[in-house]
């Protein structure tokens, strides 16, 4: 796949780097597209939600450990097919092997103490994270510049990394443990420059120990 920057900046929780806008030619996935989901490539400056990556399967859209735990296995268990969600919620994307599933009344909700953040009812998430796995998905730039990272996430505090086109864009760091897999909280992680407007190849790397819901991408600099 990658190969990335090899340092992390903890204290200021990125490294803003470019990658150069050109679409790899080789590419084989096509952006994500449903019954719900109908604009094709998610526009930038918006937010990218984690589980809409591209189509194309394991090596090309997707590095993950071959089994989607959450819409392939546990939520095919009629106590985790939730009332308040649909058939599509519990198991949206259920062919794919990347794990899926979706925030729970009796889970994410019961919680007695205040929580960072409160998710929506029935958040898509990616969950059952590892070292080494990542996600590929093919995004429109409208406007080309540094755009400041806001993650909604759960669990550890762990780094993170993002590449443009197959070359190191970005390095974050989550701040703070939640305490949970399922208390969430929502801050910003770090910062990404595009250069050039148009389609581009997002990749995001993760690692062990976090649920990821969406990251927020909004514009701070207008590139010159």
């Amino acid at each position: 796949m990658t190969t990335f920057l090899p340092t992390y900046i903890a204290a200021s929780f990125l490294i803003a780097t470019v990658g150069r806008a050109d679409m790899p030619t080789d590419y084989k996935g096509k952006p994500f597209a449903d019954g719900q989901h109908t604009n094709g490539p998610v526009s930038i400056p918006a937010t990218l939600a984690c589980v809409c990556f591209d189509f194309g399967g394991e090596g090309v859209a997707y590095h993950s450990d071959g089994t989607n735990h959450g819409s392939g296995e546990l939520n095919l268990r009629r106590e985790h097919q939730r009332p308040h969600a649909t058939p599509y919620i519990w198991s949206f994307r259920a062919d794919e092997q990347v794990s899926i599933s979706y925030t729970k009344d009796f889970a994410d909700f019961n919680h007695k103490n205040p929580v960072p953040f409160a998710p929506e009812t029935n958040q898509l998430y990616v969950g059952w994270t590892r070292d080494g796995q990542w996600l590929n998905y093919t995004v429109n730039v409208r406007t080309a510049g540094t755009y400041r990272i806001t993650a909604l996430y759960a669990g550890d505090a762990t780094p993170i990394r993002f590449s443009i086109n197959h070359h190191p864009a970005a390095e974050c760091k989550i701040p703070s443990k939640t305490g949970s897999m399922h208390i969430w909280n929502k801050a910003v992680i770090g910062e990404i420059a595009f250069r050039e407007p148009g389609l581009q190849l997002l990749t995001f790397e993760y690692n062990h120990g976090n649920n990821f819901a969406w990251f927020d991408f909004e514009l701070k600099d207008k590139a010159p």
